[in-house]
């Protein structure tokens, strides 16, 4: 009698979740249909980003179903309540979520409130496994550029300390200012729009438990050279987050980057971390979800 191994133990659960769709559901079939995993060689960590895929599977159950029919071993910025079904699944969350980009610490005003959110979830985290929490600079508000990188040293210094007692890493965001067309496509306002200058502000931070989060979407909106940046950006590395530009859809060819070279540049620098994938869904999730994992698959 052959023992079961722990890939074949989480396939039987994810064929029970995806059962648990119903005969009826296309995302059932297609997954039931589904032939082993669709991650084949593994060098690039893959994660996929609640928000995005949430409303497109029945439950967060069917979710996981998903990202064990693909490989995934992680489902990121879900909240606490969800933690154990992760676990049952034998997933884990890559980056937990904090306080909202709105907020941050470029504004002294809003310390107390970061601090609060980033305290309690870095203890969930530890508590849990976690190994990295998200964090944002804030919108500038009328601040120039150096007051908020003043300001955002200043008040990350509050929380560094707390962070690497806890094995846990902050990864500071950041976001396109670019995009006004949608709420989640562009963020018009956001301090934190320039890699370097969140690279500048862990610099002046000096830990090692800060670094950035890279969102290739945001980064080639803002900057584009998205390669060289990586290979720049290499020791600060925290988290990377997908995208197609332009729109923030699938990693098709509708849009403009080459997603298996940029993923073999992370491979080239070493990057050990995980890639969210993040795009919002303009067509079938699964068919859009198996496309960007087996781009990003190099």
């Amino acid at each position: 009698m052959t023992t079961p191994t722990r890939r074949d133990c989480l396939t039987t659960m994810a064929g029970a979740a995806i059962a648990g769709l119903g005969l009826g559901s296309p995302v059932g079939t297609m997954l039931a249909e589904a032939s082993g995993t669709i991650v084949k060689n593994g060098r690039i960590k893959q994660s996929l980003v609640h928000w995005c895929y949430a409303k497109h599977f029945q439950d967060f159950d069917a979710l996981c179903a998903v990202a064990v029919k693909l490989g995934i071993p992680s489902i990121e910025l879900c909240g606490p309540e969800h933690w154990p079904t992760l676990k049952k699944h034998g997933l884990a969350c890559a980056i937990a979520g904090s306080h909202g980009f709105s907020v941050g610490f470029n504004n002294p005003d809003e310390w107390d409130q970061c601090l609060k959110v980033l305290n309690e979830r870095i203890d969930r985290c530890a508590e849990f496994g976690i190994k990295s929490v998200i964090t944002f600079t804030g919108m500038a508000n009328g601040r120039s550029k150096e007051e908020g990188k003043q300001n955002c040293v200043e008040g990350l210094k509050k929380i560094v300390g707390h962070a690497e007692k806890q094995g846990v890493t902050l990864c500071l965001e950041m976001l396109n200012t670019r995009d006004a067309s949608h709420p989640m496509k562009g963020h018009p306002g956001y301090q934190g729009d320039d890699i370097d200058y969140c690279i500048d502000i862990c610099q002046a931070v000096g830990s090692s438990h800060l670094k950035v989060l890279f969102d290739i979407y945001h980064v080639q909106i803002m900057h584009g050279d998205v390669i060289r940046r990586i290979h720049q950006s290499k020791d600060y590395l925290g988290h990377v987050h997908t995208a197609g530009n332009p729109g923030r859809g699938e990693l098709d060819t509708k849009q403009e980057i080459c997603y298996p070279a940029v993923m073999q540049a992370l491979v080239d620098v070493g990057y050990q971390g995980f890639v969210g994938q993040e795009f919002i869904p303009t067509r079938d999730a699964w068919d859009g979800l198996k496309q960007a994992v087996e781009l990003c698959d190099v």
